[in-house]
């Protein structure tokens, strides 16, 4: 064998091993095919071999991909048009069914897509078009899971980019809004001035009930402070009296001084403005003392003033007779 038959057969065999030989990336999966039928599992990632010529392998991406649905324009449950677009997150789970399945799996999902949101949405009124982005998401993502079970796909989620309605319904939106908004700040500051008042009525209230309470207990403290002076004054003028009483009688006094002192308290009892005066038994007896008293002058005044009227009598005939 010569150098010639070596390198040819040293070539048929790199074209043999390359031929034979694939690699599988870690997020592929590879289905074999043997005279163009399916023959074996699909080869997990890795170095694999096939028989050249005869099998054939095809890859198939098993990773999360994405799909753009394009807008459309779709009529509502109440007539409006409004334009609608979404976004398709799905997986391949069987790439066997992916392949021998559906042909074009992207395209079909597109179109699948399109056909159930004219659905769903054609069956609700523009205002809850607009506020049910996730039912539509949810319903969406439904219906395309079940519909895609079969290709070997995993729909894991749809979400709604834009629902777009037309200009002039968007600005009477903008308007209703606006309106909304205002009723809305009206509502707030009638409010806030209801609630300033409840609160402003409340505090008034409590400040008037502070001040009656403080009053209240003024008053009491008050009312104490006087019965406490009128209890002091009561026992020094109890005091007093008992001094004096305890002075007179130690000091033993007579009737006579008696009816004096009493003279003198009735003196200054007299020097007011009353225009009457109760007396005492004790100044009335000392009354009639001083009345006995003045009597008995006064019927001594009486006595000396006849004697001397008599002695004049007597010596004025004698004057008469020496004066003849």
């Amino acid at each position: 064998m010569n150098g010639f038959t070596i390198a040819i057969i040293c070539f048929f065999l790199f074209i043999l091993a390359s031929k034979g030989l694939r690699i599988i990336r870690p997020f592929e999966k590879g289905v074999v095919e043997t005279l163009g039928k399916y023959s074996a599992p699909p080869r997990p990632p890795g170095l694999t071999l096939i028989i050249p010529f005869f099998q054939t392998i095809l890859k198939v991406d098993t990773r999360e991909q994405v799909i753009d649905v394009p807008p459309q324009e779709v009529i509502t449950k109440d007539n409006a048009a409004v334009t609608v677009d979404a976004v398709i997150y799905f997986r391949i789970t069987d790439p066997v069914r992916v392949i021998y399945n559906i042909v074009n799996f992207q395209y079909a999902a597109v179109k699948l897509a399109q056909t159930n949101l004219r659905n769903i949405v054609g069956e609700m009124e523009l205002d809850q078009t607009l506020s049910s982005r996730e039912k539509i998401n949810s319903q969406l993502r439904q219906t395309l899971d079940e519909a895609t079970d079969e290709w070997g796909v995993k729909v894991v989620r749809v979400e709604i980019q834009k629902i777009e309605p037309p200009s002039d319904i968007t600005n009477a939106m903008s308007k209703q809004m606006k309106a909304e908004r205002e009723k809305r700040a009206a509502i707030l500051e009638s409010e806030g001035f209801k609630q300033s008042a409840i609160l402003k009525a409340e505090g008034e209230r409590e400040s008037q009930i502070l001040r009656a309470e403080g009053e209240r207990q003024s008053a009491i403290v008050r009312a104490e402070g006087q019965a406490q002076a009128v209890r002091t004054l009561a026992e020094a003028e109890k005091f007093r009296i008992e001094t004096v009483f305890n002075a007179i009688h130690s000091g033993n006094p007579d009737p006579g001084l008696i009816a004096i002192r009493s003279l003198e308290a009735l003196e200054k009892v007299a020097d007011g403005k009353a225009t009457k005066i109760f007396l005492p038994t004790e100044a009335a007896s000392a009354l009639s003392s001083l009345g006995a008293i003045a009597e008995l002058f006064r019927s001594d005044c009486q006595g000396q003033h006849k004697d001397i009227q008599a002695q004049s009598q007597q010596e004025n005939p004698q004057r008469q007779s020496n004066r003849n």
